[in-house]
């Protein structure tokens, strides 16, 4: 054997085993992803979708060198302990959740594993957070949605209709985060002369009575109040918003191609795609406790021509020049 070749057979021996190693030891992380439902199934796979691509764009790519634990609860919120602790026991390395409800779930669980919220209504007043700047304890994340948000709302639902007088609001008190944006909503409606009318929904079997309840309020307009549980209800709230000829504004553009006349609020697809780069960070050292809480910048509004066509509606030319999409 010459003895270039013998020297390049002993480098390839050493070197195998040490690739081998190299291979063998890189870090596979472990995510919990603790939802109500499946989102990557129909129109909500775009926000899951972003999510996946932003985990590429930091070079993750699930099987390989990320797993993603999926547990949902079927939005039963008796369920959220239990797969927190479940989730816990697998020794994830980081649990990601898009509802306060699961947030709360798994920051009771562990105290230690860091979480990501992709969705946070008000973490600071729902017990998440000391403060958005500084978050103080294991979760952080991106909030979406503030309680003045849905008093905003509700004044455009009145700009598009001056004469609307008595609004049903459809929310989930279950929701921790929900109670503030109901008090704000409520200073709104008194100052803006309108009656509210509180139509709660904690679970899929009060679903059955929300038709009658919002009859029963004699409400001609709806307001649908930020929740993942509400928004996973967004074709049977379409049904009804179609069957009462209500008004209707809501925080996801999702249900105004559905129908709704308007929706105010971020971009969920977005706001996934950056939940990736949250989880980059804390997998690579960063300290859930010190980052902060991102604020969302930019609230897009998106008006139904079509719907407010049908409903005999003809949108202010002011509220119309505001909107960032109209749908014809």
């Amino acid at each position: 054997m010459k003895r270039r070749q013998l020297i390049a057979l002993i480098a390839g021996t050493v070197a195998w085993p040490l690739a081998a190693r190299g291979q063998q030891a890189r870090k596979v992380w472990r995510i919990g992803v603790l939802f109500g439902s499946n989102l990557a199934t129909d129109d909500r796979a775009r926000m899951w979708n972003a999510f996946i691509e932003g985990l590429r764009e930091h070079g993750y790519v699930e099987d390989q060198n990320i797993i993603l634990e999926r547990r949902y609860s079927d939005h039963r919120a008796d369920r959220w302990p239990e797969l927190a602790s479940e989730l816990v026991r697998l020794n994830v390395d980081l649990i990601l959740v898009a509802t306060t409800p699961a947030a709360l779930a798994a920051k009771n669980a562990s105290s230690s594993i860091p979480i990501v919220h992709a969705g946070a209504i008000d973490p600071v007043g729902a017990g998440l957070a000391v403060s958005l700047a500084r978050p103080g304890g294991n979760v952080t994340g991106l909030a979406t949605f503030f309680p003045e948000l849905g008093a905003k709302a509700l004044l455009l639902l009145k700009e598009a209709w001056p004469g609307l007088s008595r609004v049903a609001v459809l929310w989930n008190p279950a929701n921790s985060a929900n109670v503030s944006v109901w008090k704000e909503t409520e200073n709104a409606a008194r100052a803006s002369g309108l009656t509210l009318h509180s139509v709660p929904i904690r679970d899929p079997k009060e679903f059955d009575n929300v038709s009658g309840a919002v009859a029963d309020s004699r409400a001609d307009g709806l307001l649908i109040l930020g929740d993942a549980f509400i928004f996973d209800k967004r074709k049977l709230i379409a049904d009804l918003m179609h069957h009462k000829r209500l008004v209707a504004v809501t925080p996801y553009r999702e249900m105004t191609e559905l129908g709704a006349l308007m929706s105010y609020g971020v971009d969920f697809a977005d706001i996934f795609r950056k939940a990736a780069s949250y989880v980059d960070r804390i997998l690579k050292g960063a300290n859930p406790a010190d980052l902060p809480f991102e604020q969302p910048r930019k609230f897009d509004l998106v008006i139904n021509l079509k719907t407010a066509k049908t409903l005999g509606l003809a949108i202010p030319p002011t509220l119309l020049a505001r909107a960032d999409e109209i749908i014809e």
